[in-house]
């Protein structure tokens, strides 16, 4: 379980195909506060930890998600949102995050308003129930409010400190996202689809 709070930005060093996934070598800060095994948020997808070497962390990314997510598009020196889980006994900031990416976004648009930055990000018509204005929404990892909504786009506000520290001051207009909808909204509607149902 992760908050959508990123904790840190990593650098992709290297990438390698392994038997329909990939291997991805990423440079952090945090490598010391990690060991094998530990669950680690990438760009809003929970990886696991296989290996710590110095300040890298290396992660394994299998055929699956490579194919739901951005991460197989990554390229060497990108950047990376980083999260580690949320410890029991620590404070709960943003939102119920899980690291399950539900689809892949286009930023549609970018544009400034004072010294934030208001995004634009079109998503796949299914995804569509699962939004509404003011709810939660993570992107690449980061958890954001919706403040405005179309039928197939979505408004987030960044302010200023979260433009700085993530990886969203690299994003150009085009780049793909990863989205992960709020929890309880998808739980939400199963329970009504499963209630029309019976």
């Amino acid at each position: 379980m992760f908050t959508g709070i990123v904790e840190g930005i990593g650098t992709l060093s290297e990438i390698k195909a392994t038997g329909g996934g990939f291997r991805v070598r990423i440079h952090t800060p945090l490598s010391s506060a990690l060991k094998e095994g530990d669950s680690l948020s990438v760009n809003g997808v929970c990886l696991t930890v296989i290996l710590i070497d110095g300040e890298d962390v290396l992660a394994d990314i299998g055929p699956e998600t490579a194919r739901v997510t951005t991460l197989s598009s990554l390229q060497r020196g990108q950047e990376v949102n980083l999260e580690r889980p949320l410890r029991g006994d620590g404070r709960f900031d943003g939102h119920f995050v899980l690291g399950h990416v539900d689809g892949i976004g286009v930023l549609e648009e970018m544009r400034q308003e004072g010294e934030s930055r208001w995004l634009t990000v079109g998503f796949q018509p299914a995804l569509a129930p699962y939004f509404i204005r003011k709810g939660s929404v993570g992107v690449d990892g980061v958890s954001l409010t919706v403040a405005g909504l179309g039928e197939r786009q979505f408004d987030v506000m960044v302010i200023p400190y979260t433009w700085n520290h993530t990886s969203f001051k690299g994003l150009r207009k085009g780049d793909r996202v990863n989205i992960e909808c709020d929890m309880i909204g998808k739980y939400i509607v199963r329970a009504m689809e499963l209630r029309k149902s019976s």
